[in-house]
């Protein structure tokens, strides 16, 4: 027997789902999977489970599109997910997107397209960011708090008998900081150190 399904979801927790809730069961659905959290978190449980357990024939319902997805990659991923267990997508705001119809299916299409100008996009801007950070002799990753000159420095006055809350003061960093480069752990400091000797 085909089911319908609900989904709603709200980005915050001081935020309400009862409008939401309220729709879904006017329509129809039997089980709603209810969600706080935001469209960009990739983690939502309550999505990933309904998903999991839609049977052929089954139709997930949200009241908006947006409910669902946050953007037309991510839109067009989870209706792919829900197509392929067989069952039908449709939003209450927007009755066109009913990928039951013919319509619906051709707005599919396209939102695929769209998905991978989307993602193509992305990887383009991504990549000129960090072509251009590079280009301008910014360090990518995690910028390092001291220099190589610093950790040398910082290991030959601990050797010669200086405190360890004296240079951390002297440096700017913590205790445990100066004893790892002092001990070696410090990998880094550690071999530039050897190479000087």
């Amino acid at each position: 027997m085909d089911r319908k399904v609900g989904y709603a979801r709200v980005s915050t927790v001081g935020q309400a789902l009862d409008t939401q809730i309220k729709s879904l069961k006017k329509f129809g659905c039997k089980r709603i999977f209810r969600e706080k959290a935001s469209g960009a978190d990739g983690q939502r449980v309550q999505l990933r489970k309904m998903v999991q357990t839609l049977q052929e024939g089954d139709t997930v319902v949200v009241t908006r599109i947006d409910r669902l997805a946050r953007s037309t990659f991510d839109l067009f991923s989870i209706v792919r997910d829900i197509t392929q267990k067989k069952a039908r997508f449709y939003s209450l705001a927007e009755p066109w997107v009913d990928t039951a119809t013919s319509t619906g299916r051709l707005m599919l299409a396209v939102l695929g397209g769209l998905a991978d100008v989307e993602r193509d996009l992305i990887r383009i801007r991504t990549a000129e960011g960090r072509a251009r950070a590079i280009e301008q002799g910014r360090r990518m990753g995690r910028p390092r708090r001291i220099t190589d000159a610093q950790r040398q420095e910082i290991a030959m006055r601990r050797q010669e008998g200086e405190a360890l809350h004296s240079i951390a003061s002297a440096f700017g960093i913590s205790d445990s900081t100066v004893s790892r480069i002092a001990s070696g752990k410090d990998s880094h400091a550690h071999r530039k150190l050897t190479v000087s000797c």
